[in-house]
């Protein structure tokens, strides 16, 4: 199919727009890059001078130690040691631990 004369003026009377329309799209992947790269770089710098605030201590690990202090204590809420009903349920809520006389003794080497 050969090419007319009016398809050519068309395409030369357009030509000046796609080649703008195409440098834009180059130009704004630029723009875009440099945008986030100063985005990053301002998050960075907010962090970095931001202050954090601590954690209050009485939260985490030591709340839990001194719970598991008063338990292990034996007293109860009037502040009277309980009796050996407690001392029982204690023992009998640890697990049953088998021990393997043969443990550890044997070393493998081939791999």
């Amino acid at each position: 199919m050969a090419i007319q004369p009016i398809d050519l003026q068309t395409i030369f009377s357009q030509l000046d727009k796609v080649g703008k329309t195409q440098a834009d799209q180059k130009e704004g992947a630029a723009i875009q890059q440099s945008l986030q790269t100063l985005m990053d770089a301002q998050r960075l710098k907010e962090r970095i001078q931001s202050v954090n605030e601590t954690q209050d201590p009485d939260q985490g690990a030591e709340k839990v130690k001194d719970r598991q202090g008063k338990k292990n204590s034996g007293q109860g809420p009037s502040g009277k040691k309980e009796g050996a009903a407690e001392e029982g349920e204690a023992k009998t809520a640890e697990p049953e631990v088998v021990k393997d006389p043969n443990l550890g003794k044997n070393i493998d080497v081939s791999g």
